[in-house]
């Protein structure tokens, strides 16, 4: 049997809700992000119990799963439609939720989340990526921390209202610092990924509660700057903070070729060797990033399970699927 599964971020809500995001909204994306390909049917990305996607019900099977369904807002939106735009994706994933009850829970608290997989249905989890609305209203930090998100992040690629992302060198704004505030005082866990080098020093100067990399790899291992630092790792383990691993082909190696299972567990084996038993988790990206071929979707996470656990031992392997992740909401993250 597998262990169970808490991934901290995944893009198949935006993927799902894409199809019928408003004209006006699209256009202000400036890309197509989600839009089917060439000969594909739009519905059948929708679905949450069965599409094209990497996360389904379907495709997550019999394995216990906790999922963070991120709501990701690209740097393109200001920060008025970036609220309509989380609305939306927002409400789109409650009403797919509804339609699949039985099989998934969409969880308002930490303390909801082990229930949730112990009634043997998934746990959802609502998390922001580039969290740019705060800027318009930070009373959203409060607001949105009631309806139950756990989790967000201050910035994707660019530089942003709130802070800047690994294509610029500006750090966190004003703006940035008073939303940091606002999401401690509201229980939001801080999801560090994305932050540059200056933003995320500035982060770790300011904050008081533990912070996430929701989906970050190893920069000793991977010299990409979306990756982290020994150094910022271990400033995230000493603060009691969790990484999660990051499955997208560009931040575990370097070059071309297929990436592999020893590729992957290089960034981990790494981690542990600077004490992050405790810190390691899993982040894999899936359906906002290009995979590994033997991990494209959830349902190969059995199978990646029995490589760490042969390699890793069975203890191990569980924290990082899952145990670490847990642990850590239980301890920081936000009840009900």
């Amino acid at each position: 049997m597998s262990h169970p599964v808490f991934d901290l971020h995944c893009d198949t809500a935006d993927r799902l809700a894409w199809q019928t995001l408003p004209e006006d909204l699209r256009l202000a994306c400036g890309a197509d992000f989600y839009g089917p390909g060439d000969g594909e049917d739009p519905a059948g990305c929708r679905e949450l119990a069965r599409n094209r996607c990497h996360v389904s019900l379907e495709a997550v099977g019999e394995t216990p799963w906790a999922q963070c369904f991120a709501c990701f807002i690209p740097d393109e939106l200001a920060p008025e439609p970036a609220v309509r735009f989380y609305r939306h994706v927002a409400a789109y994933l409650e009403a797919e939720v509804q339609k699949n009850a039985s099989a998934v829970a969409l969880v308002s608290g930490a303390d909801e989340i082990r229930p949730a997989l112990q009634s043997g249905r998934m746990a959802a989890i609502r998390t922001v990526e580039n969290a740019r609305l705060f800027a318009a209203d930070l009373g959203l930090v409060g607001r949105l921390a009631e309806r139950g998100v756990l989790m967000a992040s201050l910035s994707w690629n660019a530089q942003g209202p709130l802070a800047s992302g690994c294509d610029s060198h500006a750090g966190l704004t004003r703006l940035g610092e008073q939303a940091l505030t606002e999401m401690e005082r509201a229980g939001m866990v801080l999801d560090v990924s994305h932050l540059n080098d200056e933003s995320l020093a500035d982060v770790l100067a300011r904050a008081t509660r533990p912070v996430v990399a929701s989906h970050s790899n190893s920069r000793a291992v991977c010299a990409h700057p979306r990756n982290l630092t020994d150094r910022q790792f271990l400033e995230i383990r000493d603060r009691g903070g969790l990484v999660g691993l990051n499955l997208c082909r560009r931040f575990l190696r370097e070059g071309e070729g297929d990436v592999t299972f020893d590729d992957v567990v290089a960034h981990i084996e790494h981690w542990l060797d600077l004490g992050g038993e405790g810190v390691v988790a899993l982040g894999a990206d899936f359906d906002g990033a290009t995979v590994p071929a033997f991990l494209d979707g959830a349902q190969t996470l059995p199978s990646l399970q029995a490589l760490l656990a042969r390699r890793l031992g069975e203890g191990i392997c569980e924290r990082i699927c899952a145990g670490n992740a847990l642990a850590f909401f239980e301890r920081v993250g936000r009840g009900r």
